[in-house]
């Protein structure tokens, strides 16, 4: 058994030792406490309609998200009931995980190096997906781009929603620190 305690992320390391001094003179800013960092990453599965004929769906959307996250995920439940959908109160309708410190940073290096780079016709992200308090959301088509997921195996395709919480305070900010992680966002038009 390998000991994890004293394992510090390569991307956690290098935003430590070199992100924040680059951020501290670009940003303009006084005290390397003001320097925005990310707080956490949420990733969701939605499994739609899909779900309300077959329990088994959200099972396998909870699966592939374990696969990708490395971290247990929490089964989301339909706040209202749906008639035309045949959807009840309190039915599992997708899987969503919250990722901190370490397997938060673990994640967004495979992200950024290894599943974003394998979208078909990817462009980029896009710039306009701030929300004004320096958090960036983006969707996913498929959860195939990464690599833990095997394409045999699976039986339906999920889309995913990735929400980047941040303590930058403005976008400007946030685009800044997502830039210093080598995210590949569009140049604003």
């Amino acid at each position: 058994m390998v000991d994890t305690s004293n394992y510090t992320p390569r991307l956690q390391l290098k935003y430590n030792e070199k992100f924040q001094e680059d951020l501290l003179k670009s940003l303009n800013l006084n005290n390397i406490l003001e320097v925005p960092k990310l707080t956490k990453v949420v990733i969701n599965i939605g499994a739609g309609s899909q779900a309300v004929s077959d329990s088994k769906k959200v099972n396998d959307a909870v699966s592939a998200l374990e696969l990708i996250s490395g971290q247990k995920p929490v089964k989301t439940k339909a706040k209202k009931a749906i008639a035309g959908f045949k959807l009840r109160e309190g039915m599992a309708v997708g899987a969503k995980v919250t990722l901190r410190k370490s397997v938060m940073y673990e994640f967004i290096d495979r992200l950024v190096t290894i599943a974003l780079p394998r979208v078909r016709d990817f462009e980029g992200l896009n710039p306009k997906s701030f929300d004004g308090n320096g958090n960036y959301a983006f969707g996913i088509k498929e959860h195939l781009i990464f690599p833990e997921i095997d394409y045999e195996s699976v039986a339906e395709i999920w889309g995913m929603d990735i929400i980047i919480n941040t303590t930058a305070r403005t976008d400007d900010e946030a685009l800044a620190l997502l830039k210093s992680f080598n995210f590949p966002i569009r140049k604003k038009k």
